[in-house]
């Protein structure tokens, strides 16, 4: 097949935009740990053309060529020290030449510069296909690259592009027979390696096995290119999940977990999903979202669904592919698909099971599970009631019992104690401060267990959650708790006529940002506490924080302890000087307090004066 420059008219010299010619001084002049990865990148290019073609076929069958196999040949020539890679997709014209590989968009450029300049060189690699920059990954390895291609719409003639990797590039007519790309690297002399047939075959087995096109090493085929996701699960090596999962991400981790779902009943299902390690993937890239890529009668529908899973699997990676879906489905039209509902609610019911099992059978790793992808399970209980039986098993929580340990809600369940109707909980910003919170006081004088909620995304999980077989959940800072049991009330160090004036003081110096201050009746070895007679109000506020916004502080009743020494300090002090300054501050210092441990104070740093100025009345004190 020739692919030979014409030469009716001379090409025509463009210099390259400032942006790429950034990008190609980075990756001719840098040293990567992995500069095989530049055929990975030609090689999915191809297959983009080819899936293009396919597709375009469905209904255009004035396309060139309509009988040709659609696939990609890749030849190394180790005498000549070049690398050949040709493929019979959609082809461009002498203009999309010049759009695509003369230009690449600035943000796109932009934010590979910045990448590598920020991150490990060495990993920068692993994002060469993020920013639309695939293709000039070739300059890592060829001192010149050679483009001829020809587009799949007739009476179209073919084209060249040819480039050595500087500022500017060539670009004009050329000769060549089929539809198609042709892509000519001349290799650099550190890079010969690459112009040998065996260490083409090695990298596309590593990166590009399961490209869904043959690619042919001169007459035989080196891919398996039969998917994985469409071979019955008991052929299927570890290794080889393991392999797809690398292909998919570039995440250099292994899954935690997968699941390989192969099935006619009750829609035609052929699908792997993979379950990350970490909810960060890869060394630069940031990224915690999954991508599921969606195949139609082994036809690339869609490079990413979200539609597929519900939102708090958004973690998931993986490939779903099907025989029911019509192959015109669209982007706009997958949310109405009634094949796309059954596919997700069988996926759905899947994963709920396969985490369920994780759980009972593999404890440790569920724990690592949860560390990482907990805070999405906690968004399923309040957005999924359909799926919430399954998502309310896979909760863990830490609670006061101590420890490291994290327990269900059945546990939890398992040791109430007698008279118990509820399920305990405490809201705080830290595990460390629910672990000191006020609220504990009078639980743990019962020896009432109580759930630590320490995330954001609890008090959204809060609306999702508002029972467990029977047993309401409720909020220990609840203004009239009616707990089970006795316990001896502790003996107040100071007068009724003492803590009635400092009540008065403290009412006065918070204003409005209290309902009421009055005697707690269970506080036993903390000072003060903020309690709430609206509690949708607060839980409201901590919805608000998740979603980033400003909420105004619903004012509280705050309750002083009067068996504390601090409040009794206190109330002496305001009986010898009503206007006394250390008063004021202290009250306020505790009413902040009481917001801090509970996640609510906006912002701390307000405290810092004031703090400073009750220390300097400690020091004279002292």
């Amino acid at each position: 097949m020739s692919t030979e420059p014409t030469t009716e008219h001379a090409p025509e010299a463009h210099t390259f935009k400032a942006e790429v010619q950034q990008v190609l001084h980075i990756l001719a002049h840098s040293l990567y740990t992995d500069r095989e990865i530049f055929l990975r990148e030609l090689i999915s290019n191809a297959s983009d053309a080819l899936n293009r073609i396919q597709f375009e076929m469905l209904t255009n069958r004035e396309a060139l060529d309509p009988e040709v196999e659609l696939a990609i040949w890749v030849e190394a020539d180790s005498e000549q020290r070049t690398v050949t890679i040709r493929d019979t997709g959609t082809g461009m014209t002498l203009d999309e030449l010049v759009e695509h590989l003369g230009t690449i968009a600035q943000s796109s450029a932009r934010a590979f510069v910045q990448q590598t300049k920020e991150g490990n060189k060495a990993a920068a690699s692993e994002i060469i296909g993020q920013f639309g920059v695939g293709f000039y990954s070739v300059f890592m390895v060829a001192d010149k690259v050679t483009v001829v291609s020809r587009s799949y719409r007739p009476g179209v003639e073919a084209a060249m592009w040819e480039s050595t990797g500087g500022d500017s590039y060539v670009a004009g007519p050329a000769e060549r027979e089929g539809r198609g790309t042709t892509v000519t690297l001349h290799l650099k002399e550190d890079a010969a390696e690459f112009a040998s047939g065996w260490r083409i075959e090695q990298i596309v087995k590593k990166h590009s096995d399961f490209v869904a096109f043959p690619i042919y090493s001169g007459e035989r085929q080196i891919n398996q290119r039969k998917a994985l996701w469409r071979r019955a699960p008991r052929e299927v090596e570890a290794d080889e999940y393991k392999n797809l999962y690398r292909q998919l991400t570039l995440d250099a981790d292994e899954p935690l977990l997968h699941l390989h779902l192969s099935t006619d009943v009750p829609v035609d299902l052929h699908s792997v999903l993979f379950v990350p390690a970490k909810r960060e993937r890869g060394l630069i890239e940031r990224r915690i979202e999954g991508k599921i890529k969606l195949y139609s009668r082994k036809v690339l529908i869609l490079d990413e669904v979200k539609e597929l899973l519900p939102a708090y699997f958004r973690f998931i990676e993986g490939v779903v592919d099907s025989e029911d879906l019509p192959l015109n489905v669209s982007r706009e039209s997958v949310q109405s698909s009634p094949v796309l509902q059954r596919i997700k609610k069988t996926l759905t019911g899947r994963l709920h099971r396969e985490l369920n099992e994780l759980a009972d059978q593999k404890p440790e790793q569920f724990a690592a599970f949860w560390e990482e992808f907990g805070v999405f399970i906690k968004e399923g209980v309040a957005t999924d009631y359909e799926g919430r039986a399954d998502l309310l098993k896979l909760l863990r929580f830490h609670t006061t019992r101590g420890g490291d340990e994290l327990v269900t809600l059945g546990q939890y369940k398992s040791r109430i104690v007698d008279g118990q109707s509820e399920i305990y909980y405490v809201l705080a910003s830290s595990l460390e401060a629910a672990r000191t919170s006020p609220h504990l006081d009078p639980l743990a004088a019962r020896g009432i267990e109580v759930l630590l909620l320490t995330d954001l995304m609890d008090g959204f999980m809060l609306s999702g959650l508002r029972d467990y077989e029977g047993l309401k959940l409720r909020n220990i800072d609840e203004a009239e708790l009616d707990l089970p049991g006795e316990v001896e009330a502790a003996a107040s160090q100071v007068s009724d006529e003492q803590f009635a004036r400092l009540a008065e003081q403290a009412a006065a110096t918070l204003g409005d940002k209290v309902k009421e201050v009055r005697a707690s009746k269970v506080l036993r070895d903390s000072p003060a506490r903020l309690v709430s007679d609206d509690s949708m109000g607060r839980e409201m506020q901590r919805i608000q924080q998740l979603l980033g916004r400003e909420a105004e502080q619903s004012p509280r009743i705050m309750e002083l302890n009067p068996s504390h020494g601090l409040v009794a300090a206190l109330a002496r002090r305001v009986e010898a000087n009503a206007d006394d300054p250390v008063v004021a501050a202290a009250l306020e210092q505790l009413y902040d307090n009481a917001l801090l441990i509970e996640g609510l104070h906006q912002n701390p740093a307000t405290m810092v004066p004031r703090i400073l100025k009750l220390l300097e009345a400690a020091a004279r004190t002292g």
